[in-house]
């Protein structure tokens, strides 16, 4: 048996090849030996107690299964979710039931093909690199088959509802019916992923798009990113005729009526989010995350430190000035947000990839939580996200944010980080580097608003190039240039 490794975001590898039965007792071993060393035992048995779930995925209540038995074989309590569910639900109700970890399979937005094992704290948010280590370092090369016996009615598993959970945390939290109020027509794309259920419950005036089972994705990987999402950018735009009206062939079937607002997506675990504007457009992280920290401070009064990752753009920064907030940022990896989280008081910890987490819920990155404190926020100021957009412009000036993922052989991949490492790469075509941070990747600064980023997948066999500029034409030209560039050098 191969070592198993977790990557950026927990262990996940290619179904029926690495991910299969036998390797996903031999993790549920490692991490079951680590919460009998580790953790306390819960308040309704004398062992600890883990909250398990799957999302949508291909065999995932097959590899939930085999979790459970194992956990149970070695007498530790489990509160398992029978349905799919997101990963926000499942770290929410770690820290509801009081359990030492959660733990979701899940391959968060990577394509159909995979499957995953992500591990939650007791606090609500990823385990600490340091603690994923040691359950690593437990994994044993073989686990012995002797769980198979055990059976799902076992008293030490209890089927629970995350999702209902999840649901009232959401009502309690949130004025729906603010938001119905507005007569905002608004959609959500949920990608076949594991939030489709919510929207449907809480706002089931919302048009849906991709709701059902499909654990194929229907060929597309469940990431909420700009060109995963075509077929949600030209629903809102069908809806929403130009002056000359609606061209016959391209008409509005998605079952809603007038104009579209706003547009949600989330991936296939629910713990990402894409948002769309009333043209159709894209409405990248990067703004996501001005819009939050604009909203929370100026609308809601609130204050706290902003952590973002390394590939965020550095407009943060006069954001955070002009409200007197502290800004830290870290290395790519939700984790390393939520180690702050858990110890700071912080207002908002995002990612690029579309992962966000703010004050006033669990330190976990979550779609659909982000995706309806925008829609409150419309709804609040009476303003489009056109509007509100053009508010943050006033602050840190307009930008656009492109990103390419480059998939390249191994040993291409590896001749260009060896090339950036060795700082090979002083000019991309036309733009001379001017100054270089290498916190995690290689940012490579042209003038003190444009830059290229790139950086090697920690999930995939990709090479991720990212680019920013004062407008998308000349953003994509930096993303251009490198290819050429890197595939040259």
């Amino acid at each position: 048996m191969s070592k198993i490794k977790f990557g950026t975001d927990g262990w996940r590898a290619i179904i029926a090849k690495e991910f299969t039965v036998d390797n996903v007792a031999r993790v549920a071993e490692g991490t079951a030996k680590w919460l009998l060393t580790n953790q306390p035992i819960h308040q309704s048995t004398n062992s600890p107690a883990v909250v398990l779930g799957h999302d949508c995925r291909f065999g995932g209540e097959l590899f939930a299964e085999t979790v459970a038995k194992v956990l149970v074989r070695n007498g530790i309590k489990v509160f398992l979710a029978k349905e799919f569910v997101s990963t926000p639900m499942i770290s929410l109700g770690t820290v509801k039931y009081k359990a030492s970890l959660g733990i979701i399979i899940t391959a968060s937005h990577n394509p159909a093909s995979y499957n995953g094992f992500k591990l939650k704290g007791h606090y609500g948010g990823p385990l600490l690199p340091e603690q994923v280590e040691e359950i690593e370092n437990l994994i044993p090369e073989n686990c012995a088959d002797d769980f198979e016996s055990i059976s799902m009615s076992n008293p030490l598993i209890k089927i629970v509802d995350l999702e209902s959970l999840y649901c009232k945390q959401v009502e309690k939290h949130f004025d729906l019916k603010m938001i119905r109020r507005s007569k905002m027509n608004l959609a959500y794309d949920a990608m076949y992923g594991a939030g489709q259920n919510v929207i449907k419950r809480l706002m089931p005036e919302t048009i849906m798009l991709h709701c059902d089972d499909n654990p194929s994705f229907k060929g597309i990987a469940p990431e909420p990113i700009a060109k995963n999402l075509q077929e949600l950018s030209q629903l809102i735009k069908q809806a929403n005729p130009g002056p000359k009206g609606r061209k016959k062939s391209a008409p509005f079937r998605a079952g809603g009526k007038g104009k579209i607002y706003s547009a949600l997506a989330t991936d296939g675990d629910a713990d990402r989010l894409g948002l769309f504007d009333s043209k159709g457009n894209f409405v990248d992280s990067h703004h996501v995350i001005l819009l939050l920290i604009h909203y929370l401070c100026k609308y809601k009064k609130m204050k706290g430190k902003v952590v973002v990752a390394f590939s965020v753009t550095p407009r943060i920064k006069q954001m955070c000035a002009h409200y007197g907030l502290e800004l830290q940022v870290v290395k790519i990896g939700f984790k390393h947000i939520c180690s702050i989280m858990i110890k700071e008081d912080v207002l908002i910890g995002g990612e690029e990839s579309g992962g966000i987490a703010m004050k006033g819920h669990i330190p976990e990155r979550d779609g659909i939580w982000i995706g309806l404190t925008l829609w409150e926020f419309m709804a609040r100021s009476g303003k489009s996200l056109d509007e509100l957009i053009k508010e943050v412009y006033a602050i840190t000036g307009s930008f656009a944010f492109e990103r390419n993922d480059l998939h390249l052989t191994e040993n291409v991949k590896n001749r260009i980080v060896e090339n950036c490492i060795a700082g090979n790469y002083t000019s991309f075509g036309k733009y001379k580097v001017q100054r270089l941070d290498d916190l995690d990747g290689w940012k490579y600064f042209f003038n003190e608003t444009d830059w290229l980023m790139i950086r090697a997948s920690g999930t995939e066999p990709v090479l991720r190039t990212y680019a920013e500029s004062s407008n998308q034409k000349k953003a994509i030209g930096i993303l251009n240039a490198a290819k050429k560039t890197l595939l040259e050098k």
